[in-house]
């Protein structure tokens, strides 16, 4: 039994590459987020992996990263399931603003507490715990037991959805989870045990030969 989940960052948006707070915001790929999705496909397909389900968020850029992944491993039509549970997490008062603007206005070190920090949310919006909330619950109930149950599931969503996850799967503390990027369209594929743990962990990025 594969037992394989697989976690995709939605390629870079129009909103990541002018630096601004985005969160529930919809804003689409640019044209390296679209060849970063279509890149990620290619990766997945070049180490032999297929899907039986995918996940991703009611956001665009999420949703048009998981197609454009699905179509460059020829798997268009891929049941796919949608959900607001999976969204980022929500930059309230920041959303549409500028990330050095917002510095400036209110200091690095408060800015950085926002962005980083566990359980302090931007004013109007969500902590990553906050997040981690709605993301925890879903995935339990929703995706896990399609991995368990020997499916090989995509999730295609959002950095704060994903680093939840992650820092669930990882084991990752409170403060660890600080440090932790997750970069535009770059898979991270995990395999799990018949206890739900983590069995091992790639992480395919452009050091993996994946060429056509």
């Amino acid at each position: 039994m594969e037992r394989m989940l697989v976690l995709a960052r939605h390629g870079q948006s129009e909103w990541n590459l002018k630096k601004l707070f985005t969160g529930w915001r919809d804003p689409d790929l640019t044209p390296l987020g679209v060849e970063e999705a279509r890149t990620a496909g290619r990766w997945l397909k070049a180490q032999g992996s297929q899907f039986d389900v995918a996940f991703t968020s009611n956001l665009k850029r999420a949703q048009n990263t998981c197609a454009l992944i699905l179509e460059s491993m020829g798997q268009s039509g891929l049941e796919t399931i949608r959900s607001e549970a999976l969204n980022e997490r929500d930059y309230g008062d920041l959303a549409g603003l500028n990330k050095d603007d917002a510095r400036e206005r209110w200091g690095d070190a408060q800015v950085h507490e926002w962005r980083r920090s566990y359980d302090v949310p931007p004013p109007g919006g969500e902590s990553l715990k906050d997040t981690a909330a709605r993301v925890l619950p879903y995935y339990i109930q929703h995706i896990l037991p399609r991995v368990m149950g020997g499916e090989r599931v995509l999730v295609a969503a959002h950095g704060n959805s994903l680093r939840a996850l992650v820092m669930v799967l990882d084991g990752m503390t409170t403060k660890t989870i600080a440090s932790l990027e997750i970069a535009t369209g770059i898979p991270l594929v995990y395999h799990l045990k018949a206890d739900t743990t983590v069995e091992s962990k790639l992480i395919l990025d452009k050091d993996i030969d994946a060429a056509d």
